[in-house]
């Protein structure tokens, strides 16, 4: 079987912790001790996010005075390698040497006139004061949010139309590779007026990629690992319920917050609509039940009805 796994943050980086190239090592660890459960007998994608690794570069680019900051993509494609790298080892150190792995560094196309290149919504990088970022916003040409009493630069986040590196990430596979790429939505990329692909200043949904990922590449299941078990109706309510399966239709009506469960159940009934195959949402913890057929929420288009744990 062909699984795409789409990493959540919360596998690099617990909340709260110190963004420590240690720390992220030893989250890693732990995540990749559950892929290896699945990784005999199936063919193995990776995604993960990269949005604190990112705002951490970013910062300390910030501090360097002598010369202009990288820009988003460029900062992109360090992290793609950065965390690879980690994810190679830790897996690499649990599977058989034969197992060969590759990270690929991801572009992935979207339009130019995507609406969300009008409406920057994504915040990246560290928090400023109100004086800090007005003054920012001035000199490069940023677009600003609140961020609770701060401020944050925010980017567009538009939608991905096309991932370029999928046909060497299908050669890999078929050699029975593990492949880990479209890290942190893979490195948005546009075509310019003069017909040349370039890099631009914006952040792609790692699960909306992902699902395109998993699409393109014709897989049979898509996982999306976060730190929940579930997505679950009346969050945080003591009404709240675990959702076992349901159809895309099903959960366009059930509604989720765009901040937190939203993306992940949207490209998850996109990827369920668009393949007729099924992706769930569920914990890491619980992949190997989730590949066989139990755990999490099973988003299909087979479902007839919303079903709970």
């Amino acid at each position: 079987m062909r699984i795409v796994v789409a990493l959540g943050g919360n596998a690099l980086l617990r909340r709260g912790e110190p963004m420590t190239a240690d720390n992220q090592r030893e989250n890693i660890r732990i995540a990749t001790e559950q892929i290896a459960k699945v990784a005999p007998g199936n063919e193995l994608v990776i995604a993960h996010g990269n949005g604190p690794q990112v705002g951490l570069l970013a910062l300390q680019g910030a501090a360097y005075k002598a010369t202009s900051p990288y820009p988003l993509d460029v900062l992109g494609a360090e992290t793609e390698g950065m965390i690879g790298y980690m994810i190679e080892q830790e897996l690499g150190n649990l599977l058989p040497f034969e197992v060969p792995f590759a990270t690929l560094l991801t572009q992935v196309e979207v339009d130019p006139e995507d609406p969300a290149f009008k409406n920057p919504t994504k915040p990246i990088g560290p928090v400023y004061s109100k004086e800090e970022a007005e003054a920012l916003a001035a000199e490069k040409g940023w677009s600003i949010a609140p961020d609770g009493d701060k401020f944050r630069r925010v980017v567009p986040s538009p939608r991905p139309k096309q991932i370029f590196e999928i046909r060497p990430a299908k050669w890999l596979l078929e050699k029975g590779a593990v492949v880990i790429c479209a890290g942190g939505g893979g490195i948005p990329t546009m075509y310019g007026e003069d017909g040349k692909l370039q890099g631009v200043e914006a952040v792609i949904d790692k699960d909306l990629c992902s699902a395109l990922l998993a699409e393109q590449l014709e897989a049979d299941l898509l996982v999306i690992a976060t730190d929940v078990e579930a997505a679950f109706i009346d969050w945080g309510k003591p009404t709240q319920k675990a959702i076992a399966e349901a159809s895309p239709d099903e959960l366009d009506k059930l509604g989720f917050a765009a901040g937190s469960m939203g993306p992940k159940v949207l490209a998850a009934s996109e990827f369920a609509r668009n393949t007729g195959k099924t992706a769930v949402i569920g914990s890491l913890a619980q992949i190997d039940a989730i590949v066989q057929g139990v755990g999490g929420t099973r988003v299909s288009t087979d479902s007839k009805e919303v079903r709970y744990h």
